[in-house]
């Protein structure tokens, strides 16, 4: 029998981030506590981590942090809740949360559980809405966080390989290490630290997940030369990889059973 699931972008708002903050963060968004919902949840693989402070109806709080997840999940509320997602920036996990990205790869963690300055903030950033959580952020961050020049410039190696790695005519990770003028060994250490994924890990979700932003208005065929798949049978073997499912399948909603989605303790 096939469902129709819901993905947290359907129901989320995303909130203006300031100029100031796009060094850590590449996107906030705010749900509000959903009282009614009774469709599970798909959620596709990540190539981001992310910060979520949720509130559950009861007034209960938490803060985690979700690493890069490498397969789909399928869930379903265990209570009516609402949250505010940080995506943070690739490469800038150890800054803010005090560990790498590849130590939080397909974890659900507690955000007082890490070192960084984010933990710090936690407290205060759970009892504010959205819009004074930013203007919190642009407050605290800039005196919490710090850099060094070296950081800094992986930081901005690694921004530029993903940029290249997520372009139409993505180069092969030999080319592109090359051309950044980087070992292959060094290209791979700056994707697992700053993202949490190796090259081709990270290029094979983000193919995936244009696949599902174009699935159902483009003709499969042509959907894998768009998004860079050899071809179709590629693209199929990947998807079901990654999303538990072959394409035609999710979409007619024949999705895996969801389990019950819980805060970490």
């Amino acid at each position: 029998m096939s469902t129709r699931y819901l993905t947290t972008a359907q129901i989320e708002t995303s909130v203006p981030t300031p100029d100031s903050l796009r060094p850590w963060l590449t996107e906030l968004t705010a749900t509000p506590v959903q009282h009614d919902l009774t469709q599970p949840f798909a959620h596709p693989p990540a190539t981001s981590t992310t910060v979520v402070l949720r509130t559950e109806s009861s007034g209960r709080t938490a803060a985690f942090v979700i690493g890069a997840q490498t397969k789909a999940a399928y869930s379903h509320g265990a209570e009516p809740g609402g949250c505010v997602r940080l995506r943070l920036a690739a490469g800038a996990t150890r800054q803010l949360l005090g560990v790498t990205a590849a130590e939080l790869t397909d974890r659900v963690v507690p955000l007082d559980d890490l070192p960084g300055p984010l933990s710090i903030a936690a407290p205060a950033l759970t009892r504010l809405p959205a819009d004074e959580a930013i203007i919190y952020l642009e407050d605290a961050l800039p005196q919490q966080v710090s850099e060094s020049a070296t950081q800094r410039a992986h930081r901005l190696v690694l921004r530029a390989a993903i940029s290249a790695l997520t372009a139409d005519s993505a180069q092969a990770v030999p080319e592109l290490a090359a051309r950044l003028a980087v070992s292959e060994r060094q290209l791979r250490s700056l994707f697992l630290a700053g993202t949490g994924l190796s090259p081709k890990h990270f290029a094979r979700i983000d193919r995936v997940l244009r696949v599902l932003a174009y699935a159902g208005n483009t003709p499969w065929s042509n959907l894998a030369a768009e998004v860079g798949f050899y071809d179709q049978s590629h693209l199929t073997a990947d998807f079901r990889t990654l999303m538990g499912v072959p394409p035609a399948a999710y979409l007619r909603g024949k999705l895996p059973a969801p389990t019950p989605c819980q805060m970490p303790r």
